[in-house]
């Protein structure tokens, strides 16, 4: 089957899936879409994905969109390839995989969303601070949280789909102190989140899949 997967730079779902794809080291093509460019909005991708939302992967005559199902299927398509499952077979590992990556989505980019609104959406003076100071209040609370997941070098032993989904998200969120000191999302992050994070910038594949858009000029 060829793979093929659809992709926009900084989209944290997005990102997830890619790192998954080169965890698994699997053969695909990239089609990395533009946001400001309308690619979304085409009649095209609408096809593809009626929600016209980032990932879409298709696997010969599957097309799948929801970067968790991407990412499941993906484990079960082509269960011994790579490095191995991204969802445990170990029963109560792949629950608490399958938890975290829920409280990523559910807790985590809910609580920051507001914020990153301001940040990267709005010019500087029109920016509300009340709504980056409860950001800020309600992102640490959550890196709490994670911090005290951390048990081992990964969230659940080796590298699973849990630390795809929270690095994603919250490397987006270290974005807005590029634009906006108030945010200092990195001095929110405890020792083991940072000494975590240092370990998934040294996978192999880490490189491959950092935003295009993101990268220096």
């Amino acid at each position: 089957m060829a793979i093929t997967f659809y992709c926009a730079s900084g989209s944290p779902p997005a990102w997830r899936v890619w790192l998954a794809l080169e965890h698994k080291r699997l053969p695909y093509t990239l089609r990395m879409l533009s946001f400001s460019g309308g690619d979304l909005k085409t009649e095209d991708f609408a096809r593809l994905n009626p929600r016209k939302k980032v990932p879409v992967l298709t696997d010969g005559e599957l097309t799948l969109y929801e970067s968790i199902a991407i990412v499941e299927y993906l484990d079960d398509r082509y269960p011994d390839a790579g490095d191995g499952r991204l969802f445990p077979e170990d029963l109560k590992a792949r629950a608490l995989t399958r938890r975290l990556i829920q409280e990523v989505d559910h807790y985590l980019a809910p609580a920051v969303g507001p914020m990153l609104r301001e940040v990267f959406y709005k010019p500087e003076e029109e920016r509300d601070g009340a709504v980056i100071a409860a950001g800020r209040e309600k992102l640490a609370a959550e890196l709490r949280l994670f911090e005290g997941e951390l048990r081992g070098d990964y969230l659940v032993g080796p590298v699973t789909a849990a630390d795809h989904a929270l690095y994603a998200m919250l490397a987006l969120t270290v974005r807005a102190d590029l634009k906006d000191p108030r945010t200092n999302v990195r001095g929110l992050i405890g020792p083991k989140l940072a000494d975590w994070m240092g370990r998934i910038e040294a996978l192999p594949y880490y490189e491959k899949t950092y935003p295009p858009h993101w990268k220096p000029v």
